[in-house]
């Protein structure tokens, strides 16, 4: 057998062990949540129940929202990552192909602001939030994962409109568009996977965050899914069954937007490697 046959075979080898390592959990955790009780704690565990049940799932939907938690995470997460993406695609295209006024200062601020821990901000936003008047809302929980979502992504974007050959705007230029019809009709449709990859890297950051999920509201209609699946694993945490349930219903919209989306997703990988 030659040297590189033998190299292939060992790194398709290392990778089928770390896509076990990965998906285990989640298998384990899909599959718990169709098994009754008593098959939960069998060892060896089997790789498919030996007796599908939905009693976990209408145990889970009967004794806690989880239609509302859902609907709310849905909802938030969808305002946020529509709103992060269009105003970072305005503010990376201004920072990389525009010349203005205190452009060096607003982009050394911008990377301030990536330098200090998340929670920090927690106690503040929540004074400035509750003494708006918008405290247990969903605009309490919008606008700060807006602001929290910027900084980053924009610098991402700038870096994807930094690439684009300014022969492009210059003949646009000379063709007589105006800088907004050159980032409408040129420039953003060649972004446009850098685009979707902070719309997933945002709406995942949202659909799991907790923290602030669980500062910035009081009432059960207002819980998101992380924070609504953390009262049900208080009140219910020695059932197991009805807890991956919960998990499993959590986890899936954010793996179907991730297939769904894989395909500009892993283009936006290479080109952010060879920037």
């Amino acid at each position: 057998m030659r040297r590189e046959n033998v190299y292939s075979a060992l790194i398709y080898i290392i990778i089928l062990i770390a896509v076990i390592i990965m998906i285990g959990p989640f298998w384990w955790m899909f599959t718990t949540s169709f098994k009754p009780s008593g098959e939960i704690f069998t060892y060896p565990p089997p790789i498919f129940p030996k007796e599908f049940t939905f009693s976990n799932y209408e145990f889970m939907w009967t004794a806690a929202p989880f239609g509302i938690f859902w609907f709310n995470s849905l909802l938030i997460a969808s305002v946020v990552t529509l709103a992060v993406v269009f105003i970072t695609s305005f503010a990376g295209y201004a920072f990389a192909r525009l010349d203005f006024k205190g452009k060096r200062i607003l982009f050394y601020l911008l990377l301030a602001s990536l330098t200090g821990p998340g929670f920090a901000l927690l106690i503040p936003t929540f004074f400035v939030i509750n003494a708006a008047g918008l405290y247990n809302t969903y605009l309490a929980i919008i606008l700060p994962y807006i602001g929290w979502n910027i900084a980053l992504p924009t610098l991402i974007i700038r870096a994807f409109f930094e690439k684009i050959p300014s022969s492009l705007e210059d003949m646009a230029k000379i063709d007589g568009c105006s800088t907004f019809t050159i980032y409408r009709k040129i420039m953003l449709p060649l972004v446009m996977p850098g685009l979707i990859t902070i719309g997933i890297f945002t709406w995942m950051y949202t659909w799991d965050e907790l923290a602030w999920a669980i500062t910035a509201t009081s009432s059960m209609d207002m819980r998101t899914m992380p924070a609504g699946m953390t009262l049900f694993q208080t009140q219910y945490f020695a059932l197991w069954g009805p807890l991956t349930a919960a998990a499993t219903f959590g986890v899936l919209p954010s793996i179907i937007l991730f297939i769904v989306l894989q395909k500009y997703f892993r283009p936006t990988l290479v080109i952010t490697g060879i920037k």
